[in-house]
């Protein structure tokens, strides 16, 4: 079993969405994605989440380290983990990110700037999560390359 079956089964058990595991985890929404997928959008290789990854899914899950590394399949192979680190934004990246992401999703759900739909039909609550989950992950990559072009030398 993958951590993102282990994590799908428990939310699903639990009765969660991505965005409440993700409140109770602090793993994003975007990496829970990823990781239910177990598949890399432009790769399209396996998922090998970190160590810290699987602490925070035990932790989120109320679950034993160990034990919840013992139910991973033995073939994953662990690395560092980039695309779930924060420490590259301050608390003030975090805040516009956030309110950026809060934003659209509102815009979305309200139907503002017309209904939320997909070949006509609407789109339904859990592709409106994962769209979410994309779209932070957009966020944080775009807020990265933003930072690096137009302040390369400023302190990060």
């Amino acid at each position: 079993m993958t951590l993102g079956d282990i994590i799908k089964e428990y939310r699903k058990n639990q009765h969660l969405s991505m965005d409440a595991f993700s409140e109770k985890s602090g793993i994003s929404k975007a990496y829970i994605s990823l990781l239910e997928k177990n598949k890399h959008p432009k790769t399209g290789k396996a998922i090998a989440p970190s160590i810290q990854c699987i602490k925070q899914a035990a932790d989120g899950m109320n679950m034993d380290f160990n034990t919840l590394f013992s139910m991973i399949d033995g073939d994953v192979s662990l690395k560092e983990d980039n695309t779930n680190d924060k420490s590259q934004f301050t608390s003030r990246d975090e805040r516009d990110i956030t309110s950026d992401l809060n934003s659209i999703m509102e815009k979305l759900k309200s139907g503002e700037d017309g209904p939320a739909s997909f070949e006509g039909e609407a789109i339904p609550e859990a592709d409106q999560e994962l769209f979410a989950g994309q779209l932070e992950l957009m966020l944080r990559r775009l807020k990265a390359i933003n930072k690096e072009k137009y302040n390369p030398h400023k302190k990060k």
